[in-house]
């Protein structure tokens, strides 16, 4: 029990310290640096799709970020009664992949089960060349199946997939944050703790970092702001933001602090894709660091929010 106490203690007064170096250096720099993306792109954002021409379908490919999770749609459109409309739609999504056969009527809903069918565009395409008519049909487009000419057809689905196959990448929504202020070691992870101004609004952030491949990446981020608080999986890989309902939670920070404390850390960052981080995460070592973790986070809190 001594052997604790004085542990904490000196990790309270090592907090002091470094919270008053970190305040002197933060009130010398310029506020915003500008490294973020905007933090609240609209909701279900949506980049206008590109279209490409088949005979009596056309397929619209376009990256849907909904916030909670994103990924390349790929629509087939037809005149069915002389009227445009969806046929067909697949939502080639990182963590909830699925289909709608005539999403915008019977709206029939599928699982993409990644589990067995791998990569959700890449199974995506291998549908529409091999079952392209059997599903026009169960969409109850039967005068649209018969019509399309499957080789040509076929021909316009290696552009399709090319188009798909860049979207996901080059217009995937990501983040880059600055690392934080004070940086607190915890064996193979590290806190970066910061207090942020941003357009719509302030509070503390808490980056927890690891080294992948040689470069330190940030793994999840909470945003603990006073104004749309919300926290990241993976804001350079995935990059799913979750907002807090403030009725629920009232205050995002003792939120994070409290997750932290309860041990849920290690399953965070393998949702945010980590999983090689995870096995060699030092646990007892994160329990010792945590009191100074938190004193510091409150300190800071306090000292910008009095200032």
């Amino acid at each position: 029990m001594a052997k604790a106490a004085t542990m904490k203690k000196n990790g309270s007064q090592d907090a002091a310290a470094t919270v008053r170096e970190a305040m002197a250096a933060m009130d010398a720099m310029q506020p915003a640096t500008g490294q973020v993306k905007p933090m609240t792109p609209p909701p279900n954002r949506k980049l206008g799709p590109e279209i490409v021409e088949a005979g009596p379908i056309q397929f619209h490919i376009q990256h849907r970020d909904n916030m909670h999770d994103q990924g390349v749609s790929v629509r087939v459109m037809g005149k069915v009664d002389g009227e445009e409309k969806q046929l067909l739609r697949f939502d080639c999504f990182d963590w909830d992949p699925h289909y709608h056969y005539d999403p915008d009527h019977k709206n029939e809903k599928h699982i993409i089960d990644k589990s067995t069918a791998g990569n959700p565009l890449g199974w995506t395409m291998s549908q529409l060349r091999h079952n392209l008519a059997a599903m026009l049909k169960q969409a109850g487009a039967d005068e649209i199946a018969k019509s399309i000419n499957i080789a040509e057809t076929n021909k316009k689905l290696n552009e399709v997939e090319a188009i798909a196959r860049e979207m996901s990448i080059r217009r995937r929504t990501v983040v880059t944050h600055n690392r934080g202020d004070v940086v607190i070691e915890a064996g193979n992870i590290r806190f970066g703790l910061e207090y942020r101004n941003v357009s719509v609004g302030q509070g503390m952030a808490i980056h927890v970092l690891g080294d992948v491949a040689g470069q330190e990446v940030e793994l999840l981020a909470f945003d603990c702001f006073n104004v749309e608080a919300h926290y990241h999986y993976g804001p350079r890989n995935k990059n799913i933001r979750l907002y807090w309902d403030r009725t629920i939670h009232p205050d995002p920070l003792r939120w994070t602090l409290d997750q932290f404390k309860s041990g849920k850390l290690p399953e965070m960052i393998r949702r945010a894709g980590y999983p090689g981080i995870v096995a060699e995460l030092d646990t007892e070592l994160i329990k010792y660091k945590l009191p100074e973790i938190e004193s510091t986070a409150l300190a800071i809190t306090k000292q910008k929010t009095l200032a």
